[in-house]
């Protein structure tokens, strides 16, 4: 996901799919312990995403309270 679709959405959007990355991210997780993981950089990119939806979100938040 790039930063500048995450920048077009809205908080509420960010949250959905904040969660949504967290749910993926534990189920990598699971998959992981369990040996069912078949593709292993995907963990790296929902972590990373998971950081670009949270900055951008306090990036907005900041912005409103400026």
């Amino acid at each position: 996901m790039k930063a500048t679709d995450i920048r077009t959405m809205t908080p509420d959007q960010l949250d959905d799919e904040l969660t949504n990355l967290k749910k993926e991210q534990f189920n990598l997780r699971f998959q992981k312990a369990t040996g069912q993981l078949e593709k292993t950089a995907r963990v790296r990119q929902i972590r990373r995403d998971i950081a670009r939806i949270k900055t951008i979100a306090a990036e907005k938040t900041a912005g409103k309270k400026a």
